[in-house]
């Protein structure tokens, strides 16, 4: 009886031994400090294809500055930024200990593959050079689906949560923005105006309508459109000043480009508040609202951005 015990405790203590070092097998490596580091992949499918990635990567570039502003969120390290006009609340990202990966439109690919990124984030700006990217490290398109605006953005979100083990931290964030999105449309809802959203550009104007890239008014904040046929276009449908005056908005909301790109830029209001635009109804009732062009223009689509749009829409009551 005690050799039949003793047979049964030695089979016990192998299949734990044999336990414990499949775990270990699975856990990875360990840091210099003795803690084991996670070597657990995510894949990631995107419009561009599909990305596989470690999860919680160290060493992370970024090209879109809503994705820089929900990792500055969320705490997470960034390496390589383009410091070519970083939005001034995101400045600390200019310093010299992120590296310099050049300007939204124009990477530095040397500087890229020198450090050696475990993960690269892009967006619209840099779609056309992806696979460019992708010849460096797993790259990950991040646009924006300006159709389905707050679908696209939670899922943006969502795939940072899990890339990031910050699940939990989006969804919190996420229930925040729709209690502000559903208290600013039961304002909007009760509000029988119309608005036209405008992007001024040295002196020239283009109109966005739902369905655009600043349709997040129209499709999810609930404002009617004082135009429903505008083009869809990325850079908008080219408009005058006598287009405003006939469509006579209630509201006009104005996203100011040159204040976005470029420093003691002249304010957008001198041309836009001109003799045609001062006998709409927006401007009679002081109804021209000059949207953050930094949060609207350069960093649209971050949790902190996001925010800050809904907030400054709210100026329209």
């Amino acid at each position: 009886m005690k050799k039949w015990t003793l047979f049964i405790m030695l089979v016990i203590a192998a299949v734990v031994f044999t336990a414990c070092g499949t775990k270990e097998s699975q856990s990875g490596e360990k840091d210099l400090n003795g803690t084991e580091k996670q070597t657990d992949e995510i894949s990631i499918k995107h419009e561009y294809g599909e990305a596989t990635i470690k999860k919680n990567p160290e060493n992370v570039v970024v090209f879109d500055f809503g994705i820089l502003d929900t990792l500055d969120e969320l705490g997470i390290k960034v390496t390589g930024v383009p410091q070519v006009t970083v939005p001034s609340y995101l400045e600390k990202y200019s310093g010299k200990e992120y590296t310099n990966v050049g300007s939204l439109k124009e990477p530095d690919f040397e500087a890229i593959h020198d450090l050696k990124p475990d993960v690269i984030f892009i967006s619209a700006r840099q779609a056309e050079l992806y696979d460019q990217f992708a010849e460096i490290a797993p790259t990950v398109y991040m646009g924006m689906d300006y159709n389905n605006y707050l679908e696209s953005f939670k899922d943006n979100m969502n795939t940072i949560g899990k890339v990031f083990d910050k699940e939990e931290e989006v969804k919190a964030e996420l229930a925040d923005i729709d209690n502000q999105i559903a208290a600013v449309k039961e304002k909007t809802e009760s509000l029988d105006k119309n608005a036209l959203i405008v992007l001024a550009n040295e002196g020239k104007v283009s109109a966005y309508g739902p369905k655009s890239r600043f349709g997040l008014i129209h499709d999810v904040l609930g404002f009617k459109a004082a135009d429903e046929n505008i083009e869809v276009s990325t850079h908008g449908q080219g408009i005058s000043f006598e287009y405003i005056l006939e469509k006579n908005p209630d509201i006009l909301f104005v996203i100011d480009r040159n204040a976005a790109i470029e420093e003691n830029a002249e304010p957008a209001k001198e041309a836009v508040e001109n003799d045609l635009v001062k006998k709409t109804t927006a401007y009679k009732e002081g109804k021209i609202i000059y949207l953050d062009a930094e949060y609207w223009y350069l960093s649209g689509g971050g949790l902190t951005s996001i925010k800050e749009m809904i907030k400054s829409v709210e100026q329209a009551y």
